[in-house]
């Protein structure tokens, strides 16, 4: 804590440049994400929050310079198109950021060419786009709301030595099987729905909490675990995926920042683009099969001071590049609005 508290001193945030635009923004419903936009947004723009299903009213009453709409999945209405459509015969620029690539692609490229720019966190996602037609499509990496994610301590009941938290989807569960033995002798928390699938079940049932963890119970678990693991899904249109065009994942999901940002330490599979963001065995560890994962793992609980320092660095790195404010700032600057008269003085723009 006091490494993390030094660093977040010594490492200012990227700085908040404040545009004169109208920027409604709406949201996906998954606060891990939204919130970190949101605030970004706020100090960026004059911001209006709009609900999914009011979209096209809300422009048409605040007539916003610009629109950003989070994912545009899963819980969005059925005719998400057409209100989008009519926000851009208002002469509004429409823009979405799609942060689930390439696991829904039979979703999304429906969705995708009613948009001016598509920005996704999936960089193989990018031809992809273009070749549906999208004229303007940018490659943005997510980020850590670093006011969720962050170093904290935490009571006793939080503490392991392995954690992971997520969905089991099958190549999760093929993962922990493997490892089921190695694990048995360990203060462990695996956490989600459908861990049942595990033919090894029955080794690792103490360990397992069924069921969604919240935003800040998980900022707790990830503090007060020596090592959090993160794997990523596999892109198979499986059962569990909706990737129906077979599209690539190279990129890495949001709990990279996350876990990173709370100053522990992480262990991921490796996808190609990881070392754009972290030095490999350097601010983060990483591992390309089980019996690798089980050799890292023993490494690390047995090296404590080894452990804290990768983590440490691992902080400071997602602390000074890996922000919302440093996102969201990349994509305004691609829409390139002009800049509008400002609203008059003592009218805000924030709304819910």
């Amino acid at each position: 804590m006091g490494a993390c508290r030094r660093i977040a001193e010594e490492t200012p945030q990227p700085a908040a440049r404040r545009r004169p635009w109208r920027v409604m923004y709406v949201p996906q419903g998954f606060d891990a994400i939204d919130q970190g936009v949101v605030a970004a947004l706020s100090a960026t723009t004059h911001l209006i929050v709009a609900p999914q299903a009011e979209m096209l009213q809300y422009a048409e009453i605040y007539r916003p310079d610009a629109v950003l709409v989070m994912n545009g999945l899963h819980t969005f209405p059925a005719n998400q198109k057409e209100q989008v459509e009519g926000i851009r015969r208002l002469g509004i620029k429409t823009a979405i950021w799609f942060v689930d690539d390439p696991y829904v692609s039979g979703d999304s490229a429906e969705i995708a060419p009613s948009y001016d720019f598509v920005f996704t966190h999936e960089r193989s996602c990018v031809q992809r786009y273009a070749e549906l037609g999208c004229a303007q499509v940018h490659h943005l990496p997510l980020a850590a709301d670093q006011e969720l994610f962050k170093p904290m301590a935490v009571d006793e009941a939080y503490r392991t030595d392995i954690c992971f938290i997520g969905v089991a989807f099958w190549n999760r569960v093929s993962l922990f099987d493997s490892i089921a033995g190695f694990l048995r002798d360990k203060k462990v928390l695996i956490a989600g729905s459908h861990w049942d699938r595990m033919s090894n079940y029955g080794k690792l049932a103490k360990f397992v909490r069924s069921g969604w963890i919240e935003v800040p119970e998980t900022v707790k678990y990830y503090n007060g675990a020596k090592i959090v693991i993160n794997m990523h899904r596999t892109t198979e249109p499986l059962s569990d995926n909706k990737n129906t065009r077979e599209w690539e994942g190279h990129s890495v999901n949001p709990r990279t920042f996350e876990i990173a940002s709370c100053g522990t330490l992480q262990l991921t599979d490796l996808r190609p683009e990881l070392p754009e963001y972290y030095r490999v065995g350097h601010e983060m560890a990483s591992f390309t099969k089980p019996s690798e994962l089980m050799e890292i793992v023993d490494y690390y609980l047995r090296n404590e001071e080894e452990r804290l320092k990768v983590a440490a660095r691992g902080y400071r790195r997602t602390r000074a590049e890996h922000t919302f404010v440093g996102r969201v700032s990349r994509l305004l600057d691609t829409i390139g609005l002009a800049d509008p008269a400002p609203p008059p003085a003592g009218e805000g723009w924030t709304l819910g």
